[in-house]
């Protein structure tokens, strides 16, 4: 990324989305005034080096990152947010800005590392009844080869097939993932952002294919500021059929059902399917193994037992963790490519934001070499030194 020789009032805007704030909460913490602010976001003013030191303590970006050019290479397509129904415009707009950050740190990397392409079947959507979804799930199984095999690690196998993953906090558990695809250059690429609030294996399985069934269905010449909120509903209910069915194929899962009206049963299925219980008595129900009486009972079951926050074996199942980026990060610096300063100056990120958007363990960009230049080295003094003392 070059830089300008002029403040980008665009990058001020997109730092303080990015930390979730309103102009009124950037005012108070920095005491600039909202008027102030807004006029540097809008370009009639530019902040002076005090006050932009103010803004860059209170929004934990470097200088440089204020005088980026805006990425104009990059097409946006649709943004499809699993949310709660309280995740406002402001922490959704939050997350595309992390997201923005993760294409920019994507496309640094990909300058050095050759990552496995896009690998998306061709699918022709000719309907988006359940049959349908269920037919396009089966289709894409078939397409990767998946079999009717249960599905161990979702992430692994997107990340995998080109998908671009990175899991990150998103904003109280108002938001548990999302997903996006961009064209760079010609050529496209899909995100996905997987919520770290909520430390469930079962849970980032489920998340994950349904941000793959947007992907696969609903990607395209869609435009979300088009459609009314009754079908984006219908969409997430489409995205969640997809999922059930990617996850839970029929023939097997139907094979699997020998106790289905049995809630202690579905605890041993979830060893082996790795999807929720819950998500799996839905799944009977549909596949109409069970009646809606005997699924009405089990839900009732689990409300009882407290199943609908926290399942049995959610602290057993390991949570699948991205880890093509982290993975990409450790080609570069255990082979000298890069240093982790030369990183942080490729990015215009601090250490920790750097961190964040490419799922790092922390700390794994301090320069190491420079903390061991500032420690005084000491040696053993022998001449007074007697073995045994």
């Amino acid at each position: 990324m070059d830089r300008i020789n002029r403040f980008n009032p665009n990058r001020l805007r997109s730092a303080r989305l990015y930390e979730g704030l309103t102009l009124v909460e950037l005012a108070t913490q920095t005491g600039v005034s909202k008027q102030m602010i807004s006029q540097y976001e809008n370009g009639k003013s530019v902040p002076g080096l005090e006050t932009l030191m103010r803004i860059m303590g209170v929004l934990g970006f470097p200088r440089e990152y204020f005088y980026l050019p805006d990425n104009d290479s990059v097409f946006i397509g649709p943004t499809f947010f699993r949310s709660s129904v309280t995740a406002n415009k402001l922490i959704k707009d939050s997350q595309i800005e992390k997201l923005k950050g993760l294409s920019e740190g994507y496309s640094m990397l990909e300058a050095y590392i050759d990552f496995p392409k896009l690998n998306l079947p061709q699918i022709n959507i000719s309907g988006l009844e359940r049959i349908d979804i269920e037919r396009y799930a089966e289709e894409t199984r078939e397409y990767w080869g998946l079999g009717q095999e249960p599905i161990n690690n979702v992430v692994s196998l997107l990340e995998k097939n080109g998908i671009i993953i990175s899991a990150l906090e998103t904003a109280s558990n108002k938001v548990d993932a999302f997903s996006h695809s961009q064209t760079v250059n010609g050529q496209e690429r899909c995100f996905i952002i997987l919520g770290n609030d909520k430390k469930s294996a079962v849970r980032r399985q489920f998340d994950a294919a349904h941000e793959l069934a947007h992907l696969v269905m609903h990607n395209g010449s869609i435009s979300l500021d088009e459609i009314s909120k009754d079908e984006y509903k219908e969409m997430e209910r489409q995205a969640d059929s997809f999922a059930a069915s990617f996850l839970l194929p029929r023939t097997a899962f139907i094979k699997d059902l020998v106790y289905p009206s049995k809630l202690d049963f579905y605890v041993e299925l979830k060893k082996k399917w790795k999807v929720s219980i819950g998500a799996m008595i839905v799944r009977a129900f549909h596949l109409e193994v069970i009646s809606y009486n005997q699924y009405q009972y089990l839900m009732r079951q689990i409300s009882t037992k407290g199943w609908r926050t926290k399942e049995p074996l959610d602290d057993v199942i390991t949570v699948p963790e991205p880890t093509l980026l982290r993975r990409a990060v450790d080609m570069l610096l255990i082979n000298n490519v890069l240093k982790a300063k030369d990183i942080l100056a490729k990015l215009r990120l601090t250490q920790s934001k750097a961190e964040t958007l490419l799922n790092l363990p922390k700390g794994k960009l301090i320069e190491l070499e420079n903390a061991e230049e500032k420690v005084v080295q000491l040696n053993l003094r022998t001449s007074n030194y007697r073995e045994g003392t």
